[in-house]
Parts: C-alpha cells; structure tokens; sequence
C-alpha cells in the first residue's frame, strides 16, 4: 500500500478535483534517473538551484581532495539516490512555496484508489485539515521532570 498526501490549491474558493495534487511518498525512480529534468517539471526551481549548488561544491571538494574518478563517480551516485529517496518530500516543499494547503494523507494500492477514496470521504465532509500543533497541545509541552520517557526510569529511582 502506497501513502499519499493531498494538496489543494491556495485561491479555491470552490476546489475543482483538477486543482488537487496527491503526493505519493517513495522512491521515485524518476527523480533517481533524471535529477534536474524531474525537478523542471515540477517546477521545483529553488531545490534545482540548490541540487546545482551542492553537484558543484562536491565536484569541486572532490577534486581539491584529490579523489579518484571513481570516488567522484560514486559520490554523485550517492546524490541522484538521495534524490530519489526525497523526491516527495521535495515535491511537499514546492508545494507548500507556493501557498499550496495540505488537506490529509490517503492509504491505497495506487493513485486512481487514492484519489477514489479522498473524494469519497471528501464528499462526506470527513477530511479533516492538518494543521500545525498548538501552543496547549499536548504534543507541544514538554513533559514534567518526574515523568518517564521511553522505556528507562529516572536514574536513581526505582525500577
């Protein structure tokens, strides 16, 4: 089962199913095989600028370093994975740019159940928006000194 996270244009005041962007998190083989192109596409030009950068500032370590050509070789290997490992989270980051709201994250077996079952509990009004945790929540307070985290007690205590 694929995880997908669901997008919605900022200035929609009433959402056409066109203006949604589902966000598939995994590998893309894609963004692994065709780095720069991939990122044209989805119009990501800040992370471009800064993959350029980064292709630019290794080649350039590398070669000061003195590094093989086989070193070379498998350091940009190593960034086109690390592309392709991140390449939702890099779509997530030009879209939330660009204003786009996070609407909630689909579970199904591929984009066309995805978008089946968003719009099926869309319709019912059951999505509910993600919004970032509030000063009160618990999520957000630190826990009290004498409370255990994890699985260890405080040291010196009992067990």
């Amino acid at each position: 089962m694929a995880v997908y996270s669901v997008h919605m244009r900022p200035i929609s005041e009433h959402p056409n199913p066109d203006e949604f962007v589902f966000v598939r998190d995994g590998f893309s083989l894609w963004a692994f095989l065709f780095g720069p192109f991939w990122m044209l596409r989805h119009r990501l030009w800040l992370v471009l600028l800064i993959y350029v950068a980064v292709l630019i500032a290794l080649a350039a370590a590398l070669h000061f370093l003195g590094a093989s050509s086989g070193a070379k070789v498998a350091a940009g290997f190593f960034l086109c994975f690390l592309v392709g490992f991140e390449a939702a989270t890099l779509r997530r980051f030009g879209l939330s740019r660009r204003g786009w709201n996070e609407l909630g994250i689909v579970v199904a077996d591929d984009l066309e159940a995805a978008e089946r079952r968003f719009f099926d509990a869309w319709v019912k009004g059951e999505p509910r928006l993600i919004a970032p945790a509030a000063k009160d929540s618990p999520r957000a307070r630190p826990a009290p000194a004498g409370e255990i985290i994890g699985l260890f007690p405080q040291p010196g205590g009992s067990p």
